[in-house]
């Protein structure tokens, strides 16, 4: 599933193409993805100017201007789920909505949600899948909602520190890993800059989290969870199976992984010489170096 970076990537892929601009049209071919859309779904994005584009953890959210005094500004919140992604296409000749552009498509069978745009520009959201979903929520009610109310803070915003961190991992007795993944710890992360951003901190996974509390540690694995995700984000993501950009590109952070998915190849660490394990938490796989992570 993607994680932060690759979200964030999809949503500066998307807000060339979409600030500041007026849907003019939406085709829904289905009526529900994950779960059922929003009644009257089509009807309500379409005319609607968009002012901006934002992500909280792995939620895409697009603010859309009150599309009259009586309703005020709602805010279409999208979620990709394991396949979702969207293309962004233009017809030739049209001015290109930023870096990410492709000819205008014809109707593919896993095309669920056509945004077309008042300047020529098509948005089409695939998902074959359909573990994604959209759903519309009033502007004033967005924090307070079902998909972002329990959310921790986000750990590339200010709300984010060593000492937040601490506070939301004492007394916990569950292994770190696990306290990392739950979404009301830290927003954003998965299981793959979990495992990276342990390995970069040299924290086992398998330490309790009420052991990382401490100033030393926390310190080190608040840093490590900043790094690890500014460095996706500026290789684009990740790609495993099928995530791509809203240009159809692939994501280039996994040529660096120096843990996951590396099970029995020498840790990347200067002077560590250990190898990199696979074990099972949870039921999801972790990487680690026994021989760093300690």
């Amino acid at each position: 599933m993607p994680e932060l970076p690759e979200v964030e990537t999809v949503r500066r892929g998307l807000a060339p193409a979409l600030e500041g601009r007026r849907i003019a049209h939406v085709t829904q071919r289905r009526p529900d993805l994950r779960f059922p859309l929003p009644d009257r779904f089509a009807e309500r994005l379409t005319g609607r100017r968009i002012s901006r584009l934002d992500r909280r953890a792995k939620y895409i959210l697009v603010h859309m201007e009150p599309a009259s005094p009586s309703i005020g500004e709602e805010v279409l919140i999208m979620h990709l789920g394991m396949s979702g992604r969207f293309t962004i296409h233009g017809p030739e000749g049209a001015r290109t909505p930023g870096l990410f552009h492709h000819g205008m498509p014809g109707a593919e069978r896993h095309d669920h949600i056509v945004f077309d745009m008042e300047d020529g520009t098509r948005i089409v959201y695939a998902d074959h899948r359909r573990f994604g979903f959209m759903d519309l929520v009033a502007g004033a009610a967005l924090e307070a909602s079902a998909h972002l109310a329990a959310l921790g803070p986000e750990p590339l915003g200010n709300g984010f520190s060593a000492v937040i961190l601490a506070e939301r991992l004492k007394g916990r007795r569950t292994p770190i890993k696990a306290a990392l993944l739950d979404q009301r710890t830290v927003a954003g992360l998965g299981n793959i800059y979990v495992c990276e951003a342990l390995w970069r901190a040299g924290i086992s996974p398998n330490r309790s989290a009420a052991s990382v509390a401490g100033p030393v540690r926390s310190e080190r694995l608040a840093a490590a969870i900043r790094s690890v995700l500014t460095d996706a984000i500026a290789a684009g993501g990740s790609t495993l199976r099928d995530y791509a950009h809203t240009d159809g590109e692939l994501g280039y952070f996994q040529h660096a992984f120096s843990v996951y998915d590396r099970e029995g190849q020498a840790c990347s660490k200067p002077g560590c010489g250990g190898t990199v394990k696979r074990i099972v938490q949870s039921g999801r796989s972790t990487f680690y170096c026994p021989g760093c992570q300690r």
